[in-house]
């Protein structure tokens, strides 16, 4: 099958494209830096210049493929949502002028909720959901909460925050559940997409542990032998909490005011339709404790041979537990951000 990959320099897409490569797919990625250093399998597939903004190199990049994973994702800061409503009916667009029969896009796990109670991150991506539905493709929505390894925005900031706070304040609203997913099980539910034979819908995925957020940050330390009490604090303001996770950790800052937003709603699936319209027969799904076993491995001497659930070369700079600043010099910043909000 000719795919086209977009956000394929992103942590998902570039994790991917090997995987489909692997099994045999020809593959086509995007790039909106054609003088960006390639990424290890780069000269295994084809590359074009596209803005996701832009309809006409969307619709180029569009010619000729059977599919298109779309991996684009506004994370807070301006006009995000704007800016994702047009990119996907740009791609919606693009996939009717051309034919494409598939569109499979990676989104997060919608509360059970009215609208007027989802964060503006959750409520901007179940609109791109409905655009590209709008097309003639046949449309795979993915939704996802916690993708498990090394270089995951959400793998990161439990991380960071495991290490750089030696006590873990829990606001009472942000206790909710959560049902995280292993990398390779995602990646591998999404190349199982292709082969799905049904009209479009979405399916809600995650792994076989389902626990309270503050469960799951127990769990992490409790993994990489970190001793870290916890504390339930009542009526901590959401904004101050984004802006103190996102002043001590090294992932961007809109990122996870976005993502520390969405945990005020259990993110767990209403049904696991998933694991046998999406995962091949008699696959086993990663638990939480192996999850965090590969996630927390070394780098590999070389990314051909490496875990995807490891670091690999093209994770950005803040992946792999950030950078090496004293962990006193991460709070005191953090307490200064903090400090006129509160």
């Amino acid at each position: 099958m000719h795919v086209l990959v977009t956000g394929a320099t992103g942590y998902v897409g570039g994790r991917l494209v090997p995987l489909l490569l692997e099994r045999g797919h020809d593959v086509r990625t995007t790039t909106s830096n054609p003088d960006r250093e390639q990424p290890w399998w780069g000269d295994r597939a084809e590359t074009v210049v596209m803005d996701a903004l832009d309809p006409d190199q969307v619709a180029a990049a569009c010619e000729g493929v059977d599919a298109v994973y779309y991996l684009i994702h506004g994370m807070g800061g301006g006009d995000f949502a704007r800016t994702d409503r047009q990119a996907a009916t740009n791609v919606a667009r693009a996939a009717d002028i051309h034919g494409v029969d598939r569109i499979v896009y990676l989104s997060g796990v919608v509360p059970d909720a009215t609208d007027d109670e989802l964060s503006a991150h959750i409520t901007s991506r179940r609109e791109v959901e409905r655009i590209l539905s709008d097309s003639t493709a046949t449309v795979v929505v993915l939704r996802a909460a916690v993708l498990l390894g090394s270089g995951s925005t959400s793998f990161e900031i439990i991380r960071q925050v495991s290490k750089r706070m030696p006590l873990h304040t829990i606001p009472t609203w942000m206790d909710s559940l959560v049902q995280p997913i292993a990398l390779v099980d995602a990646l591998e539910a999404l190349v199982g997409a292709l082969g799905y034979a049904g009209p479009s819908r979405h399916f809600d995925v995650g792994g076989p542990d389902r626990l309270r957020y503050g469960a799951l940050l127990d769990a992490y330390t409790s993994h990489a032998g970190l001793t870290r009490p916890q504390i339930d604090v009542p009526l901590l303001p959401t904004a101050l909490v984004g802006t103190l996770v996102g002043s001590l950790t090294d992932v961007p800052r809109p990122t996870v005011e976005a993502l520390v937003e969405s945990l005020r709603h259990d993110m767990v699936t209403a049904d696991d339709d998933f694991r046998k319209m999406l995962l091949p027969e008699g696959y086993r799904m990663l638990s939480l404790e192996e999850a965090f076993r590969r996630s927390l491995a070394p780098r590999a001497a070389a990314p051909e041979d490496a875990d995807p659930m490891g670091p690999l070369p093209q994770d950005p700079v803040w992946a792999s537990g950030g950078d090496d600043r004293p962990v006193v010099a991460k709070v005191v910043d953090a307490v200064r951000d903090v400090l006129p909000k509160a």
